[in-house]
C-alpha cells in the first residue's frame, strides 16, 4: 500500500507539472509563444501540444486506475479487521448491585 501511495505522489506531481506546460488560448504558455507555423512536426507549437494533451491523457488514466486499486486495497483490508465492537467486553470492568432504598423519609402508615 505504501509503495501504492509513492506512486501515486509521483503521478499528482508529473500530472500537475504536465498541466502547467501546456499552452492556454490567452497566452503563450511556457511551451512556446503562438507560431505562425502550421507545420504538424514533433518541435512544432502544435506538436509539443499534442504530446502534452496525450501525456496528460495517460497520467490521468494512471492516476484514476490508481485511486482505484487503492480503494480495493483499501477495502479489503476493512473487511478482514474486526471492529472494537465485535470484541467481548473487558472483565476488568465489574458491576455493584444497586440496593433497594426507599425514595421517601416518610414512615409507613400502619
Amino acid at each position: 500500500m505504501n509503495l501504492l501511495l509513492v506512486i501515486h505522489v509521483f503521478i499528482t506531481v508529473a500530472l500537475i507539472g504536465v498541466i502547467l506546460l501546456q499552452k492556454t488560448e490567452n497566452s503563450g504558455g511556457l511551451v512556446g509563444g503562438s507560431s505562425s507555423s502550421s507545420g504538424g512536426g514533433m518541435f512544432t507549437a502544435r506538436g509539443a501540444a499534442n504530446l502534452l494533451t496525450r501525456i496528460t491523457a495517460v497520467l490521468a488514466a494512471l492516476f484514476i486506475g490508481n485511486c482505484i486499486l487503492m480503494t480495493v486495497m483499501t477495502s479489503a483490508q476493512i473487511r478482514k479487521s474486526t471492529s472494537f465492537l465485535d470484541a467481548p467486553a473487558e472483565s476488568g470492568v465489574q458491576s455493584v448491585p444497586v440496593q433497594n432504598t426507599p425514595t421517601s423519609n416518610v414512615p409507613d402508615k400502619k
